[in-house]
């Protein structure tokens, strides 16, 4: 697994569209020629990646000097009626964070599930139940990777700022992926220099200096209406305000890895990335 990070890493959630070829170890080569730092491979719908092919993805990226992660399959959902479901949820979540390991991924990401007909706390309680059981058996793995529950754009989910952040403090192990996008859509607020610092405070707050030290990002534009996120866009496409943005992870000297999940991924990802090294020039 590769170390830690210095600064801020920009890449892809998944192989980025103008990718010559369309797998994660293709890929590799490609994110370097365009001089991004980092990939997040998308197990989104089933980890079927194999041993012998997570071997050759970590060596190469360890060669290239990118950085890995990973998002786990959508399908989990672990705050289900069935028991079925949540079972399957943990074999997930686990099956994410083995491969991940093999991968030499850093963090594993997912979603934990929806309210349903449960109030916030019963979701509350019953997500946290079940991830502290997963946690619980990769430790007994000993696997490093950190697993980060994501910040989630839609009010039907389980995952606002608060949610994530009180959890990740109860259960050890437990890390937060902070969607600066998801947290606007689900608001409909927060687009402001002045925002973003709060929630990156508030983190501080919670967790110390550390976590700033180790973050993990998504951003993307957003569509949104009352019910929260619709579709991610391209930031040109939108009035998120994406250079304070930059600006606010700049003044809080913040590191780690900026996954962006725009539809033109990687556009969205070089342009950040050269904001965010115009402004390190500066200060």
């Amino acid at each position: 697994m590769t170390g830690p990070v210095k600064g801020l890493l920009f890449g892809t959630a998944g192989v980025p569209d103008s990718s010559p070829q369309t797998s994660t170890l293709a890929a590799l080569g490609h994110l370097r020629d365009l001089g991004l730092d980092a990939l997040e491979a998308e197990f989104v719908h089933g980890v079927k990646i194999q041993s012998e092919t997570a071997h050759k993805i970590r060596d190469k990226a360890a060669a290239l000097g990118l950085a890995l992660s990973v998002h786990a399959p959508y399908y989990i959902s672990f705050n289900s009626p069935e028991a079925g479901t949540r079972l399957q949820s943990r074999d997930h979540l686990l099956r994410s964070a083995r491969m991940a390991r093999e991968m030499g991924a850093r963090s594993v990401v997912f979603h934990a599930g929806y309210y349903g007909a449960s109030s916030p706390e019963q979701t509350y309680a019953a997500i946290k139940g079940e991830v502290r059981e997963v946690l619980a058996i990769l430790r007994s793995e000993r696997n490093p990777v950190t697993i980060r529950m994501e910040t989630m754009g839609k009010k039907s989910q389980f995952g606002s700022l608060d949610e994530v952040l009180t959890m990740c403090r109860e259960l050890d192990d437990l890390a937060p992926c902070l969607d600066f996008s998801h947290m606007f859509a689900r608001e409909g607020k927060g687009n402001s220099k002045v925002d973003f610092l709060r929630i990156l405070r508030k983190v501080e707050k919670r967790f110390g200096r550390e976590a700033l030290r180790d973050i993990h990002i998504h951003i993307s534009g957003i569509a949104f209406n009352q019910k929260g996120e619709t579709k991610h866009l391209n930031l040109g496409e939108t009035s998120y305000r994406f250079e304070e943005w930059i600006e606010a992870l700049r003044d809080v000297r913040a590191e780690g890895l900026v996954i962006c999940e725009s539809p033109a991924r990687e556009n969205d990802a070089r342009m950040l990335k050269s904001l965010y090294e115009s402004y390190a020039r500066k200060s």
